[in-house]
């Protein structure tokens, strides 16, 4: 499971914005050849990325390309530049604005089509799809179960928003006159729920107040609080907020590879299924919730401060 507790987002337009992506403790980096590209700059915006794949370092990053949704005239080209140009430095592809199943399907025949034709891995290339309106939202289920490279769904709010014409121009904040609960609650456990029925990871979408830290932060820890895997990014004050919300604390990672650990230990050794651990009980279950922390833990960099003794 690739770690993307932070997801930055990068116009391919901008090198100057490539070359400084690559320097930000970021997760994933996706260069961006849609809605952050202007309709003029596409083809050079595929060029720069191309380019940015083969010559730059993006050691400890996923490598992600979002190419443009498949109502527009440059998806296949999109698709064929980048992987043909660049396909062994990329680690997925994003497909933004997914409705159905179906598209998810055709990007990944295009894909097989073109590492076929280049002598490259078949399957190697992931697939990220974005849900950004009511009926992606709709069809989420059947759009996670599509592909055997789908490894992510992706919150887009800003269109979604747009798409069920919610009352509000401030992307991630609640509705003026929503004064109860969130407004936006549904939408991401609908998401994580098809996430998690086929063992995808789950992030939320961006914060446009990017100066506004403290408001990215509280939007970060509901999703975080949810199940969520992570968050884009949009500028490098972000960065640091994400990196810390989407990583457990310390003392809990701790204590999820101490109980692993001290069960592995009592079922294997002494063959039993629920014991003590000091003042608390672990069994089956507590063993599938310290894998979740303590694999988000390992993925964040944490080392152990802790061992167990029988």
């Amino acid at each position: 499971m690739r770690s993307r507790r932070s997801v930055l987002a990068v116009p391919g337009s901008n090198p100057r914005f490539l070359e400084k992506a690559q320097t930000l403790p970021v997760d994933e980096v996706f260069l961006d050849l849609e809605d952050s590209v202007a309709r003029q700059a596409k083809e050079e915006a595929r060029k720069n990325i191309v380019t940015a794949l083969r010559e730059g370092d993006w050691s400890g990053k996923t490598r992600v390309v979002r190419v443009n949704d498949l109502t527009t005239q440059w998806t296949y080209r999109d698709v064929i530049e980048v992987v043909e140009g660049a396909g062994e430095f990329v680690d997925c592809l994003m497909l933004p604005k997914v409705q159905d199943s179906t598209e998810v399907v055709w990007l990944d025949t295009l894909l097989t089509q073109i590492e076929k034709a280049m002598g490259h891995e078949v399957g190697r290339i992931g697939i990220e799809a974005q849900i950004e309106n009511a009926r992606g939202l709709v069809n989420v289920d059947a759009i996670a179960g599509s592909s055997r490279r789908l490894e992510t769904l992706v919150f887009g709010p800003a269109d979604f928003m747009a798409s069920i014409n919610m009352r509000t121009l401030v992307v991630g904040e609640q509705p003026p006159g929503y004064v109860e609960g969130d407004a936006y609650h549904y939408i991401l456990m609908r998401l994580l729920m098809a996430a998690r029925m086929h063992d995808l990871q789950v992030i939320d979408g961006p914060y446009l107040q990017i100066k506004d830290v403290e408001g990215f932060t509280k939007v970060a820890r509901r999703a975080a609080a949810l199940g969520f895997d992570g968050k884009w990014v949009l500028h490098p004050s972000q960065v640091d907020a994400a990196n810390e919300v989407f990583s457990p604390e310390q003392e809990d990672y701790d204590h999820a590879e101490l109980i692993l650990e001290a069960y592995d230990y009592y079922t294997s050794v002494e063959k039993r299924g629920a014991v003590m651990l000091g003042d608390e009980m672990i069994d089956e279950a507590s063993r599938k919730m310290a894998l979740v922390v303590a694999a988000k833990g390992r993925a964040a960099g944490l080392t152990r401060t802790t061992s167990f003794t029988p």
